[in-house]
């Protein structure tokens, strides 16, 4: 393994918000054998490197290739995908934003073989999601960025607030705001129910197991209407 997938662990672990204690105990090993590991002081085993991988939400050959996601891009893209596809209220229910963020990530990387925000998305039950979306929605909501409103169904619904609407999104380049804006359009009068359904067929979701991360490359082999 090369001397920078230590580095890209770090770093990666501090996205998550997680202890050198914690992942030490989830990989079995000592915290100051665990530190060895990030100070490239102590190599790692496949099946270890493996087992970091999964707790940082990565496949094993992403973990290697050192792709960091942009967390800060990331959230901007919540944020985007919130006024390109709220209705007259506002409010977007929360399954369907996590929808829109995926789509959002591999339309783009249809066109440019790259992600949006290089998140990784997991196989779960309602759909495609990366581990750090309820932690950006949780932070967002705390900067007073987004309110979130439960409704008698127990469904949650996010909206833009005040504050963030003066915000420029400047982590975002035109292209990109342009195509979260086309995919808002298309689904905003769209049901929670048929975005979530439309992600299921979509080829990467089919091919991935549950729990798995869920490989960007498939989409580029999706018929181009059903992107997104």
């Amino acid at each position: 393994m090369s001397k920078d997938i230590f580095k890209t662990i770090k770093e990666l672990r501090l996205v998550r918000g997680i202890s050198q204690a914690d992942m030490a105990q989830k990989l079995g090993v000592a915290r100051t054998s665990y530190i060895a590991v990030e100070q490239g002081k102590r190599e790692l085993t496949l099946a270890e490197a493996a087992k970091i991988a999964d707790v940082l939400g990565l496949s094993l050959s992403e973990l290697e290739g050192g792709a960091v996601p942009n967390y800060e891009k990331y959230k901007a893209m919540v944020l985007a995908c919130l006024r390109a596809a709220a209705p007259a209220d506002g409010k977007v229910p929360k399954t369907k934003l996590a929808k829109l963020l995926y789509l959002a990530d591999f339309a783009w990387f249809y066109d440019h073989l790259a992600s949006m925000s290089g998140m990784a998305y997991r196989k779960i039950q309602y759909g495609p999601v990366p581990v750090d979306y309820f932690r950006a929605i949780d932070e967002l909501f705390g900067e007073g960025k987004i309110d979130i409103k439960n409704t008698a169904d127990g469904a949650m619904l996010v909206s833009e607030t005040p504050v963030a609407r003066r915000e420029r999104l400047s982590e975002l380049n035109a292209e990109e705001k342009d195509l979260i804006a086309k995919i808002g359009k298309k689904w905003r009068s769209a049901r929670t129910q048929e975005i979530v359904e439309f992600t299921h067929q979509q080829l990467p979701y089919l091919v991935s197991h549950e729990n798995e991360v869920i490989p960007y490359e498939v989409i580029t082999q999706e018929d181009p209407d059903h992107v997104y």
